[in-house]
This record gives structure tokens, C-alpha cells and sequence, in this order.
């Protein structure tokens, strides 16, 4: 099965959306450069051009990002099979219309369903439980790498050992205050060292695998 990967953009100190889920000047490096990003491109339906990759505005835009992010960020949404995200963010973004950014399929963690009428034709999937959203967005990923968003509900798959890499995308400015990157998460969980540090134009992408 694929890899289970926590992410998203986030601040220096910590946080991925203020205290009221406005990501400010955090998507900012999307619209910076000169490569043209079509999300999904290797993923069938998943994401369309001008979809702005896990927006929590619903604003979308034209992506262009820089020489040395385009690469990572190609190759990161071309691998996703499915999105786990919490209800919070479905709602903010209504769920991106039934049109993840990439991927085919999302599961969305929440005790109440899907909204009656709701895009039928979506693959989108209600479970009230972290360890159920993970095993349903594996079966439905295949081999493709299952992306949790960060916040809350990714901070509880992080804390129930369900998640392989930890992905950041940090952008230079500091918040203070807000949504932060782990949620409301626990204990301390030790990372292996950054398997990918690549420093783009206002943007530093990271990755690194969960300690075992």
C-alpha cells in the first residue's frame, strides 16, 4: 500500500491557518513563480487547472511556482490516490465542489454525513473515526500515497501511529496565533532526519519519515 503522509503549508512557528482558518500569506509561494502546476495531472480526475492544492480559501487561482519547487510539487500531487481531511475544512471549502485538488477519492473524518444532495458523483467518504479514515483511504489510494491534511483530525492520525511522513512546506512569516500544524496533539513523537530539503522561492519544503 501507499504512504500515509501528513501536510501542509505552514508558518515558521507552527500554524497552517489563523483563528479563523484564513491561510493569509501562507499560499502565496503557489502564485510566485514562473512553472505552471496543473494539479492531478497524473491522477485522472483529481484537481483541475487553476485549482488552487489543498485551499482552505476555496479562491483557487493560476499555479506558478518556482523552478526549484515545481519538480517536488509535481511529483508529490501526482502520487496522491486520496485526501483525509477533517469536517472543518470540508465545510470551509465545501469540499472543493467534489473536485479534490489531487487524487481521486476523499475521505473526510466527521460524526455527522454527507450533506443530503451533495455531489453524488464525488468520491467522497464520511467516517467518524482515524483509524477507519485511514484504512478506507488506503483501499481507495491503491498504491498511491494517501495525503492527510494537517490540523486536528491529522494531528490524531499522527498520535494513533498511522502516519509514515510528515511533509511541511514552510513559508516565512509568523502567525502568533492559530490553527496550528499537529492540532491539539499530545506527547512528544520522534522524526528521522529531512529526507528531502529543498529551498524555494519563499517556500522551504521538508520531509521526514515517522520514527518507528
Amino acid at each position: 500500500m501507499g504512504t500515509v503522509i501528513l501536510h501542509s503549508v505552514v508558518s515558521v512557528d507552527g500554524f497552517i491557518a489563523d483563528d479563523e482558518g484564513d491561510v493569509g500569506p501562507l499560499h502565496e509561494w503557489y502564485f510566485s513563480g514562473d512553472v505552471p502546476i496543473l494539479p492531478g495531472s497524473g491522477s485522472g480526475s483529481g484537481g483541475a487547472e487553476g485549482d488552487e492544492p489543498f485551499d482552505h480559501s476555496g479562491s483557487g487561482g493560476g499555479i506558478r511556482v518556482s523552478r526549484a519547487s515545481a519538480d517536488y510539487v509535481r511529483s508529490t500531487w501526482d502520487s496522491i490516490g486520496a485526501i483525509v481531511m477533517g469536517r472543518n475544512l470540508f465545510d470551509q471549502v465545501n469540499g472543493w465542489e467534489g473536485k479534490p485538488p489531487a487524487g481521486d477519492h476523499v475521505v473526510v473524518v466527521s460524526h455527522r454525513p454527507k450533506p443530503d444532495g451533495w455531489h453524488p458523483e464525488a468520491s467522497y467518504h464520511f467516517v467518524d473515526d482515524v483509524t477507519e479514515a485511514i484504512a478506507t483511504a488506503r483501499a481507495l489510494a491503491g498504491d498511491g500515497t494517501v495525503a492527510v491534511n494537517a490540523g486536528d483530525v491529522g494531528g490524531q492520525i499522527l498520535a494513533a501511529g498511522l502516519v509514515d511522513e510528515v511533509a511541511m512546506d514552510v513559508v516565512p512569516v509568523v502567525f502568533g496565533s492559530g490553527r496550528r500544524y499537529f492540532g491539539g496533539i499530545d506527547g512528544q513523537h520522534l522524526l528521522e532526519d529531512p529526507h528531502v530539503v529543498i529551498q524555494g522561492e519563499r517556500v522551504l519544503h521538508l520531509r521526514f519519515r515517522v520514527r518507528r
